[in-house]
């Protein structure tokens, strides 16, 4: 069931609700205490923000990091797979499902933005897509991703880009939009994590 409520019978734009009682509650809670206890503690204490995050739904692998600064918007739409990493300053707009697969890393200022609106609707329907970051991906500094987006394995987008479609694996992009600079050399990853077959 959908938590994003029907403009046209809500009508957002006037003031009415996008989200249904029950998530705002919820943000609200979340908003509360992590910018209390969470958002800002020193850089060591992955484990507690770790904890805060899992504390409200989120699904988070006990070597995820969180660095401080990140923004959850709504942690139980939140996982990060073994050796994941969200660094300072992420912005996680997780309206829907943020997947991080192991040892995907997320620089400092990236933004993955699971919602949108409809631009073409007179009451500017908000919608949500999932997005995930494949296994030993990275995210650049400052980048955009936005709803839908599927990050292959290994796939790079470069700092400051922007992508509003998925991008392939092992390839390396860049730009606004973002487009295929070149392919990257895939190496064996003989790591083996929770949950690999």
């Amino acid at each position: 069931m959908s938590e994003i409520l029907k403009a046209v019978e809500t009508n957002p734009r006037e003031g009415g609700a996008t989200f249904t009682l029950r998530n705002r509650l919820e943000r609200l809670v979340w908003s509360v205490v992590w910018n209390g206890v969470g958002m800002w503690t020193p850089v060591p204490f992955h484990a507690w923000r770790r904890a805060l995050v899992r504390a409200f739904g989120g699904k988070i692998a006990p070597t995820a990091k969180i660095y401080p600064g990140v923004r959850v918007w709504h942690p139980r739409n939140l996982e990060l797979q073994p050796f994941s990493c969200l660094g300072r300053g992420v912005n996680c707009y997780s309206m829907d499902r943020i997947v991080l697969e192991p040892y995907a890393l997320v620089s400092q200022g990236a933004h993955l933005c699971c919602g949108s609106h409809d631009v073409d609707d007179p009451n500017f329907q908000l919608f949500a897509a999932a997005i995930r970051v494949g296994r030993n991906a990275w995210i650049a500094a400052e980048a955009f991703v936005g709803p839908g987006v599927v990050v292959g394995e290994g796939a790079i987008l470069g700092a400051r880009a922007v992508t509003l479609k998925s991008l392939r694996p092992w390839t390396i992009y860049a730009g606004n939009p973002a487009r295929p600079l070149r392919v990257r050399h895939r190496f064996r990853d003989s790591r083996r994590v929770e949950g690999d077959s």
